[in-house]
C-alpha cells in the first residue's frame, strides 16, 4: 500500500472522528485491509474488517473517503447482515444502501460517483425500502457487501479466518484499526457469527451514540436512528393483536346471581361482544396480495376474541358493495366484490362510520397513508397500519414493513 493511500485513509478516519465522532467511533471498530481488485471492485465489508481496493481509494477525494468508510460502518452498526431474512439479496443491498446514503448527505458528508440515491426514501428503513426496489433491477450498490451467504462464490476459501474475526470482535484496541495489507479474501458469515456479531455491534452503536451526545455532535437525524434501532421492536402482527384483543378483554361481574345459584355474590368472568370496524385503502397503492394477506391476519386474531367485524373499502370513495359483517362465529375473508384503485380519501370512511347506528370499539385501517384525512379526530379508536413512510394526523401508527 502506498505512502499516500494510507495517508488518506488514516486522515479521513481521524477527521471523522473529530467532526463525525458518531461515525469515527463506529469506523475505529473496524480493522481496514487492502484487498486485491479480483476480490473487491471499491470497498466492501464483512462486518469483521473493511477491504478495499488500493485504486479506487487512490481516485477519491478526502471528503469523499469519509463517505465511503462511514457507509461501510454503518452498515455494519445497523445489523444489514442479519436483517436480510427471507429478502432477495441484491433487492436487499440496494434498499441498504438507500436508506443509508441520505443520513450521510444529511449529515454533512460528500458521496463519490456511483452512490445509490433516490428522492423519497429519506429517513426510512432498509424493510420500508425493499418493497419499492424492482424484483430484476440492473442497480448494483457501488460498495460489496461481503458478509451475506450468498456472497460465498467471492472467496469463501482462503480469508476470513477464525483470527480475522477475532481481531474484529474484539474492536480496534489491538491493532488500532490500523490499515494493513492483507491479500485474504473475505468471507460471508455463519449463523453463530451473525449473532454474536449482531449483539456486538448493537453495543458498539449505543456507545459511539452516547460518545457523540457527551460532545453534543449526533446530528437528528442520527439520532432518530439510534433510538429507533435501540428501543424494543415488535412485529407488526403482534402490535395488532395486542391492540385488538385489549378492547375485547373480559371482566369480572358481581351482579347478582339468581336464587337458583345461591346467595352469595361471587366474582364472575363476563365476555362481552365487541365491535371492530376494519377499513382497506383499495387506492392503485395497494396491491391485492396485501389485502388479502392482512385480512387472512384479522381473521387469525379474531379466533382469539369475541368480535362482530365489519369489513369496508375505500379508495377516493366508499366502495358500493360494502359494508361486509362477519359475526364472532363466521370466518373473515376478503369479499370478490371489492373494487377500487382509484385515488385516496379517508373521509369517506369516517363519515359513514359517524353515522352507523353503533359506533365501534375499534377501526382498524389498512392503508399508505397518502391521502386526505378528516379534520377532526373521532370519538372511538383507530389503528393505522401503514404500509410506506407517510405519517397520520391522529390515531395509534402501526408501521407495516
Amino acid at each position: 500500500m502506498s505512502d499516500e493511500i494510507e495517508t488518506k485513509l488514516s486522515a479521513a478516519r481521524t477527521r471523522l472522528i473529530l467532526d463525525k465522532p458518531f461515525l469515527g467511533a463506529l469506523v475505529l471498530r473496524l480493522p481496514i485491509k487492502a484487498a486485491k481488485p479480483e476480490r473487491c471492485r471499491t470497498i466492501g465489508t464483512d462486518v469483521r474488517a473493511l477491504y478495499y481496493n488500493p485504486e479506487y481509494i487512490r481516485g477519491l477525494s478526502l471528503d469523499q473517503t469519509q463517505f465511503v468508510l462511514a457507509h461501510e460502518a454503518l452498515h455494519c452498526a445497523l445489523s444489514h447482515f442479519a436483517r436480510r431474512e427471507h429478502r432477495v439479496k441484491q433487492r436487499w443491498d440496494i434498499a441498504c444502501d438507500l436508506a443509508i446514503n441520505p443520513l450521510l448527505i444529511k449529515d454533512g458528508l460528500k458521496p463519490p460517483p456511483g452512490v445509490l440515491l433516490k428522492s423519497g426514501f429519506e429517513d426510512m428503513m432498509a424493510e420500508e425500502i425493499y418493497p419499492f426496489i424492482e424484483e430484476d433491477t440492473p442497480e448494483e450498490t457501488h460498495d460489496d457487501h461481503f458478509y451475506d451467504q450468498e456472497n460465498s462464490s467471492q472467496g469463501s476459501s482462503g480469508g476470513g479466518s477464525g483470527d480475522e474475526g477475532d481481531s474484529a470482535g474484539g474492536g480496534a484496541g489491538s491493532n488500532d484499526g490500523d490499515p494493513q495489507q492483507s491479500g485474504d479474501a473475505p468471507r460471508p458469515l455463519s449463523e453463530t457469527e451473525q449473532q454474536q456479531l449482531s449483539v456486538q455491534w448493537r453495543q458498539r452503536l449505543a456507545g459511539a451514540a452516547q460518545q457523540a451526545m457527551q460532545a453534543g455532535k449526533l446530528g437528528a437525524s442520527m439520532a432518530r436512528l439510534v433510538e429507533h434501532l435501540l428501543q424494543p421492536q415488535l412485529p407488526w402482527r403482534m402490535l395488532l393483536a395486542r391492540y385488538m384483543t385489549a378492547v375485547a378483554r373480559d371482566d369480572y361481574s358481581y351482579q347478582r346471581p339468581s336464587r337458583r345459584e345461591g346467595n352469595a355474590i361471587l366474582p364472575t368472568l363476563k365476555s362481552t361482544q365487541v365491535d371492530v370496524v376494519v377499513i382497506l385503502d383499495t387506492s392503485g397503492s395497494i396491491h391485492d396480495n396485501e389485502l388479502r394477506e392482512f385480512v387472512s391476519e384479522i381473521d387469525a386474531i379474531k379466533g382469539q376474541m369475541r368480535a362482530r367485524l365489519t369489513l369496508h373499502a375505500c379508495d377516493a370513495q366508499l366502495c358500493r358493495n360494502g359494508p361486509w359483517c362477519f359475526e364472532p362465529w363466521e370466518a373473515f375473508s376478503m369479499p370478490d366484490t371489492i373494487y377500487g384503485q382509484g385515488g385516496t380519501r379517508f373521509t369517506p370512511a369516517f363519515e359513514w362510520l359517524e353515522n352507523i347506528e353503533r359506533q365501534p370499539d375499534l377501526v382498524v385501517y389498512f392503508t399508505d397513508a397518502e391521502g386526505e384525512f378528516p379534520a377532526t379526530e373521532p370519538a372511538f379508536p383507530v389503528l393505522w397500519l401503514v404500509k410506506g413512510r407517510a405519517k397520520v394526523p391522529w390515531g395509534q401508527r402501526i408501521q407495516l414493513n
